[in-house]
């Protein structure tokens, strides 16, 4: 490189494969000194190609139809050496993946999804090899395989399409990609700022015999996701929900339990029963009322579900809670959230459970046209679920009649009633 060039202009570049390559460019461009980060495909054979040339390419190679190597999914990753070191840069790139899956990255598979350091120089190969050495012992020492990253000399660069240059800055769809194994690349130098220290240790990993064996939901997140922190502040920041929920930045499975298949992006809400995972949310982007909706997929029963979902009503006189009378409260059957007080429920003679007034802020009222009639309906503010429908002949003081699927309620009595 000419040091008679401006610092501005200084700049070097390496191209990094580590799986699909919108995740990847999104962690390589929160580096400090990163000047631009540019999703292709590279280490492959055929010298002009695109997404779907890489895709059939792959599937002919698994079908046993072609002998050619096919592409990885990469990231080309221009940097200022004045700002941040080579060495950063790979450090980051071992911890943001598993480098230890071959021809996989999570629930991708293929070689297209390969981990790989694509180098231009006898240097660059140089601190690939040293740092991969470095990072392998860290692996053994947390219990994983031998390391699969292709370390080689670029060839065959291509850019990728316009479309997945800042694929999930257009897209937002609600997930980061998963940090990796959580192992911690060790400090070997002063150079390496970005390093945690050897002795703090990655995440612990949760132990499925400390959790609640009958039902439990586990939050995998990520350090710096922010769709992680949207969904602590929207939907964590006040689980009332009778489901035990606990979060971890560790991405393996808790100790003892079993997951149907790999986690790729966070953050990943996963629902266990007796250990094993039997659904998942995968990514958060304030959609709210579609994860209520798929934990209560979970939680209710077809008649319930009939209910919350379909709009539906349960026959006059054959719900749930018409005669309950104790002190106590009406709760949301997914996310326990507080509907009504029993203190405001009368008989209305309906066949229907009916309340003249809802707790502040629990419900939102809607404009229903259905079954050739106008009226308003009920919903639940926390969950979006369908309770019934309010009329406006009801006691005083509200004269409001707030009649409600019985089906679709869980009474909580206050303590002293119990």
């Amino acid at each position: 490189m000419d040091s008679t060039l401006p610092s501005s202009e200084k700049t070097d570049s390496i191209v990094l494969g580590m799986g699909c390559f919108w995740g990847a460019e999104k962690r390589m461009g929160e580096i400090p000194g990163v000047i631009s980060v540019e999703s292709g495909y590279a280490g492959g054979d055929q010298k002009n190609a695109g997404y779907y040339d890489v895709l059939g390419l792959e599937k002919e190679i698994r079908f046993g139809k072609s002998d050619l190597r096919n592409h990885a999914e990469v990231v080309k990753v221009t940097f200022d050496p004045q700002k941040v070191g080579l060495e950063t840069i790979l450090i980051k790139f071992w911890e943001s993946h598993d480098p230890t899956q071959g021809d996989r990255q999570g629930n991708d598979i293929g070689t297209n999804y390969r981990s790989a350091i694509y180098t231009h120089s006898d240097a660059q190969t140089a601190l690939a090899q040293k740092t991969k050495e470095v990072y392998q012992k860290a692996l053994e020492k947390a219990g994983y395989g031998k390391i699969t990253t292709e370390i080689a000399p670029l060839r065959n660069y291509i850019t990728a399409e316009e479309y997945h240059q800042d694929y999930l800055k257009k897209n937002p769809n609600g997930y980061c990609g998963l940090g990796g194994t959580g192992v911690k690349y060790p400090a070997t130098s002063p150079d390496n700022a970005s390093a945690m220290p050897e002795k703090m240790p990655p995440a612990e990993r949760l132990v499925g015999a400390d959790l609640n064996a009958e039902r439990q939901l586990v939050v995998f997140e990520a350090e710096d996701c922010a769709f992680c922190k949207k969904f602590k502040a929207e939907v964590l920041s006040t689980w009332q929900s009778e489901v035990p929920i606990v979060t971890t930045l560790n991405p393996n499975v808790p100790e003892g339990w079993t997951l149907e298949k790999a986690l790729f992006a966070t953050p990943t809400i996963v629902l266990f029963e007796k250990g094993k995972e039997v659904s998942r949310y995968t990514g958060y982007n304030a959609d709210k009322e579609r994860f209520w909706k798929w934990l209560g997929f979970r939680l209710l029963t077809p008649e319930q579900r009939q209910i919350a979902f379909e709009q539906g009503t349960e026959h006059a006189f054959s719900g749930s809670h018409l005669d309950e009378k104790r002190p106590g409260t009406f709760v949301d059957p997914i996310t326990g959230a507080a509907l009504f007080r029993s203190d405001t429920k009368f008989e209305s003679g309906s066949g229907w459970p009916s309340f003249f007034n809802p707790v502040e802020g629990a419900i939102t009222e809607h404009k229903d046209t259905s079954h050739g009639m106008t009226r308003i309906e009920v919903r639940s503010a926390s969950s979006g679920i369908h309770l019934g429908h309010v009329f406006n002949d009801g006691p005083p003081p509200t004269h409001k009649r707030y009649c409600i699927n019985g089906n679709v309620l869980k009474f909580v009595p206050d303590e002293e009633s119990k």
